[in-house]
């Protein structure tokens, strides 16, 4: 809602120089600008404080961000990942920023505050803008409703609101008269337009001596060498009781009595209200309504005649009678003909005259159109209730004794037994096992061998309970089990290192003085060139392999090396000549990116100002206090120098860090 607020107030210019400040924003909420008792705060920075409210606030805005994209994050977790630390450093940095603007005179007036404050209002939606409907005045306790649902107050969303535009109308100014020097630009444009004439050949397979089988001492070796990627995870086989009201969904008839009933029970809401459109003059008095009635009854314009009376008509269009705030005018109006014009009305918010321009009818939908609909949330919730009956059926029977399989099978409900399946629900063969959910896996997990599972709520009429039927821990599968494919790699594995052992043995000759040539016909293959690599066209070459497009680009003129090759294997390959990019590519491009340059050199400007603004505050923090605040017992952890615990040092100068 207050991404259409904040909008306003930010310029292109702060928009590139403070893209990171701009997330924050969005993730942290807005600072707090009012000082408190002094040690109260979890940052100073100049006569800007944070309270441990504010901060609290700020952290649980986060969390909620971070629930609703599924990740759960504790104030323990906060600071075990470093979470806390780096928001307090964050939000410090703003404040610092705020702070130097502020000092520096930088300071918007209380109208252009005002202004941008009215046109961030007008342009919410019309449901949301704090302004009464029929009056059209700004209503602040709508305002404060709107603010409060984002957990702000009027005083702090426009303490920010004068910050935003200070900083926006302070480095605007800044980026108009910034420009890069051309070099900059002029340099990346010699980088990226850098040509490379690359020659190289690939070792040939026939040329080394191929590898004879394995002994099992050397498999063993080779396993042992790599256990990391031969041991197989601990697997289980587990027996999974689904109770699923959406398996049963095809097993329930809907009686043609609770669909008719349904629909009787709904019509009145399914369709639409009766509507009304009209225009209303408020009068200035009863005797002032009374001309208006009657001109408008003559068919003179709303508009003429209420600008007699300094009044501009208000036009209601397509409203049902349940909202319009005035139930007076409400009465009138649904008792007016088109066209028909009301006496004056004594209502809840002055005296006022109406006529009428508009009936739009009530519709209802037929039993036909709404059945299907009905009948499927009918099925749903039979479904529903019986696979609540299996589980309780489910739930007597294993109460009294009965395994999970004989319990649920007297239930009826549906059960699965797997095959040995690892902790991320994959088979032996790395598929997934079908009909196991996150939680069932999870829960399974937990349990020893034989063990059992209580009965678990998945939601919509979904439960399940597991069985644990055997664990099979994590080992490396037996020798016997993987000879021919481990043989295999062994061979294949002591086939590279002896090429690679060839590669390394031509590069040798070619740096000697031999010619690429030469020592390609000697290993059976031939030179293959590719002229003009660049990194501007280093997409087109990526066939050639990223190893030795990576070679290409760091090795010096004239100098052979060895790279993998992009289909295995290894390559000999000499960058031979090195060559710039033509003047007027070089001319175009150190233009073209200038803008780009400025930009980035304007960022690094903008981060080294939060910087610099930190340090000439002598901004503080006081990480304990925030830890606090966000219910963290920072008695059990350690000092920031790991020697006691954070309560000892309550008594030095609060904690603070700067």
């Amino acid at each position: 809602m207050l991404a259409g607020f904040r909008s306003f107030a930010k310029s292109p210019f702060a928009v590139v120089l403070f893209g990171l400040l701009i997330v924050s924003f969005a993730v942290f909420g807005i600072s707090d600008v009012f000082r408190h008792p002094p040690g109260k705060w979890v940052i100073a920075a100049g006569s800007r404080n944070m309270s441990p409210e504010d901060f609290k606030a700020q952290f649980e805005n986060f969390r909620k961000q971070q629930q609703a994209q599924g990740q759960t994050i504790t104030p323990d977790v906060a600071v075990q990942q470093g979470v806390d630390r780096k928001m307090l450093t964050q939000l410090a940095l703003q404040e610092s920023l705020a702070e130097l603007v502020r000092k520096m005179g930088v300071r918007p007036s209380d109208k252009l505050v005002g202004d941008t404050l009215r046109e961030q209002l007008a342009s919410l939606p019309p449901g949301q803008r704090p302004f009464d409907p029929i009056t059209g005045k700004f209503d602040p306790v709508m305002y404060q409703r709107l603010l409060a649902q984002n957990e702000l107050t009027p005083a702090r969303y426009e303490a920010s609101l004068r910050d935003d535009i200070a900083q926006a109308h302070l480095f605007s100014a800044v980026a108009s008269s910034l420009r890069a020097p051309r070099i900059y630009s002029a340099l990346q444009a010699a980088y990226g337009l850098e040509g490379r004439d690359l020659a190289a050949f690939a070792i040939n397979p026939a040329t080394v001596e191929k590898p004879a089988a394995p002994t099992d001492a050397q498999l063993q070796a080779f396993m042992k060498e790599h256990a990391a990627q031969l041991t197989r995870p601990e697997t289980r086989v587990l027996s999974v009781a689904r109770f699923s009201a959406k398996a049963l969904e095809n097993t329930v008839t809907v009686p043609e009595a609770d669909i008719v009933k349904t629909y009787n029970f709904r019509k009145d809401t399914l369709g639409t209200a009766e509507t009304r459109s009209f225009v209303q003059i408020v009068a200035p008095d009863a005797k002032a309504a009374a001309v208006i009635a009657q001109r408008l009854a003559k068919g003179d314009q709303p508009a003429i005649v209420a600008s007699a009376y300094g009044k501009q008509p208000v036009m209601i269009d397509s409203k049902p009678k349940s909202a319009l705030p005035d139930r007076k005018v409400a009465d009138a109006v649904f008792a007016l003909a088109p066209g028909q014009v009301s006496a004056p009305i004594n209502g809840d918010l002055g005296v006022s005259v109406v006529k009428l321009t508009k009936i739009s009818p009530a519709t209802t939908p037929s039993l036909e159109s709404q059945r299907p609909a009905i009948e499927a949330e009918l099925k749903t919730q039979a479904a529903q209730a019986k696979a609540y009956e299996q589980t309780q059926t489910y739930q007597d029977a294993h109460d009294g004794g009965a395994n999970l399989i004989d319990a649920a099978t007297k239930a009826g409900a549906l059960v699965l037994t797997t095959s040995p399946i690892a902790a991320n629900g994959a088979d032996q063969t790395g598929q997934p096992v079908a009909g196991l959910t996150p939680d069932a896996l999870k829960t399974a997990f937990e349990l020893p061998s034989g063990g059992e599972s209580e009965l678990i709520e998945a939601g919509k009429g979904e439960y399940f309970a597991v069985r644990v039927e055997k664990v099979i821990p994590s080992a490396m599968p037996p020798l016997a089990e993987i000879r021919a494919p481990l043989a295999q790699q062994w061979q294949l594995d002591q086939l590279l290192q002896r090429m690679k052992a060839k590669a390394d043995e031509l590069v040798a000759r070619v740096k000697k003085g031999e010619s690429l040539e030469a020592v390609a016909a000697s290993a059976q293959t031939k030179v293959q060139r590719v002229p003009n690599i660049t990194r501007q066209n280093a997409r087109q070459f990526q066939g050639l392999g990223r190893d030795l497009l990576m070679g290409a680009f760091g090795a010096k003129p004239g100098v052979a090396f060895v790279s993998r090759g992009p289909q295995g294997g290894y390559l000999v390959a000499l960058v031979e000549k090195v060559h710039p990019g033509s003047p007027e590519q070089m001319a175009q491009i150190t233009e073209a990116a200038r803008p780009q340059t400025s930009q980035g050199l304007f960022r690094d400007l903008g981060m080294a100002a939060q910087e610099a603004a930190r340090t000439q505050l002598k901004t503080k923090v006081n990480l304990t206090l925030a830890r606090q605040a966000i219910g963290v017992d920072t008695s059990a952890l350690p000092a920031e120098d790991g020697k006691a615990p954070a309560k000892a040092k309550e008594k030095a100068p609060k904690g603070l860090a700067q």
